[in-house]
């Protein structure tokens, strides 16, 4: 069952690579596009930052239309140089004043460790000059990305930055308290 209004992938031709369905895909789109008129500012003045997984359709989860937001995603939706300077541009050049961050259940960045560029390191003889940002809570790398758009010095807005968890069971989001470093102590 397709989740978007998009074609549907049995309505894609099945010949050829993916990008050529894609293609094909786009073509469709544009024959009735409309252009809407809008520009590069979104409507909220809201930046949304969140992984790249395929599971979490932003815009059906947090129910967002064309032009409300700037979305950024990586894998786990961490908090790189390359995002702050894509939320320094959201904020000076396109009018944007809060941040959302939106991390997720069962994230495949739970699985890795560093030993992944070293890795690749071994495989291509070049170290990455990225860090694979990998981690086993959650909730803590939520807080951290949390902390690096509040201490950015680029960044004109970091009073309204919010984190979340979304849970990819059950499609709700989860919000990340800032002060709680850590689960209470059972004892």
């Amino acid at each position: 069952m397709s989740t978007s209004a998009h074609p549907s992938a049995d309505a894609i031709r099945t010949a050829g690579t993916v990008t050529d369905r894609l293609v094909e895909a786009n073509e469709r789109y544009a024959a009735d596009f409309t252009d809407p008129g809008m520009d590069a500012r979104p409507v909220l003045r809201v930046a949304v930052v969140a992984c790249m997984d395929a599971r979490l359709d932003l815009h059906a989860a947090l129910g967002l239309e064309l032009g409300d937001c700037h979305t950024i995603r990586n894998a786990g939706g961490v908090v790189t140089d390359d995002v702050i300077r894509s939320l320094t541009i959201s904020q000076r050049a396109l009018g944007t004043r809060s941040v959302m961050l939106v991390h997720h259940t069962n994230c495949g960045l739970e699985s890795l460790t560093e030993d992944f560029r070293h890795e690749l390191e071994d495989e291509v003889g070049q170290r990455p000059a990225w860090a694979v940002e990998a981690f086993r809570d959650v909730d803590q790398d939520v807080r951290q990305s949390m902390q690096r758009v509040r201490t950015s010095p680029f960044l004109l807005h970091s009073d309204d930055v919010r984190g979340f968890v979304f849970d990819v069971t059950s499609g709700l989001l989860r919000e990340i308290d800032p002060a709680d470093s850590a689960p209470a102590d059972p004892a």
